[in-house]
């Protein structure tokens, strides 16, 4: 079953829902990719990025956000933020100061240090599944002209 409705929302991260905390300054562009296995030139099984024009329950996504200072002054503390659709389950970011939030961006940290409240008051650990947002701190002070790349994975339930 291909999911049609996801292509939307795909198409929305693209221009909408990433964030700067120097807006006006930082420049973001968001890219969303499927893998797909094909077969290289020695026959043998590889992993390629292809444009998420259809995607498919178990299809293992790649977001990918490029950013740049479009200022001629550096931008200290850069810090972008991108949801997680609603019909994908986070898998990870390799970057390493990626947060994640689980309560819509209100609180933010490392997956193993966040829980979420269940009827009856009670807490359980939160899960790769009730990601709602990702963020990355650059750490450095971005120079005029000075560009990157941050990104995330995700399946598609």
């Amino acid at each position: 079953m291909i999911i049609r409705g996801l292509l939307f929302l795909l198409a929305l991260i693209a221009t909408v829902p990433t964030a700067a905390n120097a807006a006006g300054s930082v420049a973001l562009r968001s890219s969303v990719f499927v893998e797909r296995v094909a077969t290289a030139a020695n026959g043998k099984p590889k992993v390629e990025l292809r444009a998420a024009e259809t995607v498919s329950p178990g299809d293992r996504l790649v977001f990918i956000l490029t950013y740049r200072n479009e200022t001629n002054r550096a931008v200290p503390d850069v810090i972008i933020t991108n949801p997680v659709p609603a019909p994908v389950v986070y898998e990870g970011a390799a970057a390493p100061l990626t947060e994640v939030s689980v309560d819509g961006g209100r609180t933010w940290g490392p997956i193993a240090s966040l829980r979420i409240g269940e009827p009856g008051g009670q807490l359980r650990q939160a899960m790769a599944f009730d990601v709602t947002h990702v963020r990355w701190s650059i750490g450095r002070s971005l120079p005029p002209g000075g560009t990157g790349r941050v990104s995330f994975r995700g399946t598609v339930k």
